[in-house]
């Protein structure tokens, strides 16, 4: 994958996740994002299997996110970590992030949250607990049904059921999903620590390709700016 996506033009940084893979699996990972010369990696611990999912499948968890947030670091590769400012326990995400950052994150990915005003709070929380690295702020992309259906369900990731009934509910709901991403996007950009968006999700149930175009149209007009 880091290959493609440099023969493609881009910087590949690579999720590693803690429930299927043991630490020595892992630790060859991670040798070889370092040999392939991966951009970075996201070190998360990953979620659970929920209830009759897989139920022969064993769940490794030798290490969680934190720990191999280190073992990335110390392998001499740049690290992301990804932190879920509304999951519980949420008084303890603070002091979680912290312990990420000295492991030996070099910046964070914050898991979308049902108001700008969460983020703030989440912010000034995490800055008193002594988070000092970057921040980006994720930015929930849908245009149907389907698509903001996977972000309502995704584990610790919160939207504002008014905000996407309104789209999902709007004539053109691509144009109304891709404004709504760009309003999220600015007001998130506009707190002090966010340096950047994580534009997440599918985007569209049409393929890939069609919820690439939609978040390179938000992207499109994050970068002119206000008209």
């Amino acid at each position: 994958m880091t290959a493609l996506v440099r023969e493609a033009g881009g910087a590949a940084w690579i999720t590693l996740t803690c429930r299927d893979r043991n630490r020595v699996v892992l630790e060859q990972e991670l040798a070889g994002l370092v040999t392939a010369r991966a951009a970075g990696v996201l070190c998360a611990t990953g979620d659970g299997r929920a209830p009759g999912v897989r139920p022969e499948v064993t769940q490794v968890f030798d290490v969680d996110g934190t720990q191999l947030a280190a073992m990335a670091a110390a392998a001499g590769l740049p690290v992301a970590v990804p932190e879920a400012p509304e999951a519980p326990p949420q008084r303890l995400r603070p002091g979680r992030l912290r312990e990420k950052q000295r492991a030996g994150a070099q910046f964070a990915i914050l898991n979308h949250v049902s108001s700008t005003t969460r983020m703030a709070n989440f912010l000034a929380a995490a800055r008193a607990a002594g988070v000092t690295i970057p921040l980006l702020a994720g930015v929930a992309v849908y245009t149907d049904a389907h698509s903001a259906a996977v972000l309502q369900h995704f584990p610790g990731l919160h939207l504002d059921d008014e905000r996407v009934a309104a789209v999902l509910g709007a004539p053109d709901p691509v144009a109304a999903g891709i404004a709504e991403a760009v309003a999220e996007a600015r007001g998130l950009l506009a707190l002090d620590g966010v340096v950047g968006v994580n534009l997440s999700g599918l985007g569209s149930s049409h393929g890939p390709a069609a919820g690439a175009e939609i978040k390179a149209a938000v992207g499109d007009e994050l970068i002119r700016g206000p008209a």
